[in-house]
């Protein structure tokens, strides 16, 4: 009779008594091994089944989950409290050079022009940055409001220059050159001075001289919870609809008589290009909009000689700076047309100023550089020359 304790030989399994009374090693020995891995792998699949059905289930066929990658590039806002700022620098010289090549033809040298976008610089004091509130929000008035006096917290202007600035460009600037031009910026409106080097290291020391820094307020309640408000109830009484609901909903916005010209007239201060235009604040709501400031209309792309042309225009926001007969930022199409258009070498020097850029021909806003291919900026260069046909 084979007992069920028996001696271990010294390198081998220990044995155990089988229930026929032979021998067999801990596992089963070399068969029994096999089984148990093809039992315990059995178990994992059927366990594994349902979980997967369960997560295909609801939309069988429809995208994958996003990759740790994918979701870290679109995950890029930096809060207030400077969470998903990334590491890195960048000086204020540095950034006066960023400044001149990609912002200063929208912006101004100085930030403050308001040819094509509101002023970003001026406004502010000495001591507007020691209270942290600027006085002249509440001088009636004071022409303007411009960034630097209404922008409360330093991560609104890096998160918004990282994201999407410049805005033929968006998300081009590197970490670097993000940090300098929002130090340039600083440094235009004497938060920092000339010899600083903005960092993530002391980028919360520059919030503490933010000259609007204490110009937030929570007491409109949009965002009810503990901490994200002043009083008790949001701002508003929603009911969900369950008889007799409206059909077709009406959206509309107006300003209040009080605030109606507080901050002068928005259509005069917005540019008058692009998707949005300002209101004539200084007209009571539903009055017509005067001719001189109402949007002009986008004339589709003709057929023809020109219909190529006018379809690189669009694509690469030539339209933004250059209107067809008249002047915005730059030269009108017309004007350029007319100035080079009887030149031997007029369609190779237009395509070279497109490519390469350039300032102090038409005045001292300069046009950057354009990333369009040689191609395309022979076939635009070649409708200017021809006259700029519409």
């Amino acid at each position: 009779m084979s007992s069920s304790r028996e001696k271990q030989t010294p390198g081998r399994p220990k044995c155990f008594s089988s229930p026929s009374g032979g021998r067999t090693t801990q596992g089963g020995g070399l068969g029994g091994a096999f089984k148990l891995k093809r039992a315990l792998l059995g178990l994992l699949l059927v366990a594994a089944v349902p979980a997967a059905w369960a997560q295909s289930s609801a939309y069988t066929g429809v995208g994958r989950s996003a990759t740790p990658k994918e979701v870290a590039a679109w995950d890029i806002d930096v809060r207030p409290d400077f969470k998903g700022l990334p590491k890195g620098a960048g000086s204020v010289a540095k950034g006066q050079d960023v400044w001149e090549g990609k912002c200063a033809q929208c912006h101004g040298i100085f930030g403050e022009s308001g040819e094509v976008f509101s002023p970003l610089v001026g406004g502010t004091t000495a001591d507007d940055i020691k209270t942290g509130h600027v006085a002249r929000l509440n001088d009636r008035a004071y022409p303007g409001r411009t960034t630097l006096m209404k922008v409360a917290t330093v991560s609104t202007l890096w998160d918004y220059i990282n994201r999407a600035m410049p805005w033929t460009a968006p998300k081009s600037l590197s970490t670097e050159e993000v940090y300098a031009v929002t130090a340039f910026l600083l440094n235009l409106g004497g938060v920092v001075p000339e010899n600083f080097t903005l960092s993530d290291q002391n980028i919360a020391e520059v919030q503490k001289r933010m000259p609007n820094r204490n110009g937030m307020t929570l007491d409109h309640n949009l965002w009810p919870g503990k901490g994200l408000t002043t009083g008790a109830k949001a701002d508003t009484r929603n009911i969900a609809c369950m008889k007799d609901c409206v059909t077709e909903a009406s959206i509309a916005s107006a300003l209040p008589e009080h605030a109606r010209n507080a901050h002068g007239n928005l259509a005069e201060q917005n540019r008058a290009v692009g998707a949005q235009h300002g209101a004539d604040t200084t007209k009571p709501a539903g009055a017509p909009v005067p001719r001189e400031l109402a949007p002009k209309p986008v004339e589709p792309a003709k057929s023809g000689t020109s219909g190529a042309p006018m379809a690189l225009l669009n694509k690469n926001s030539c339209t933004a700076c250059h209107g067809m007969d008249s002047k915005l930022v730059g030269p009108s199409f017309k004007d350029i047309a007319k100035k080079y258009g009887s030149g031997a070498d007029a369609e190779a020097y237009l395509a070279g100023k497109i490519r390469s850029g350039g300032v102090g021909v038409w005045g001292q806003i300069p046009m950057p550089a354009q990333t369009l291919s040689e191609a395309d900026a022979r076939a635009v260069a070649q409708w200017l020359k021809s006259g700029a046909p519409k």
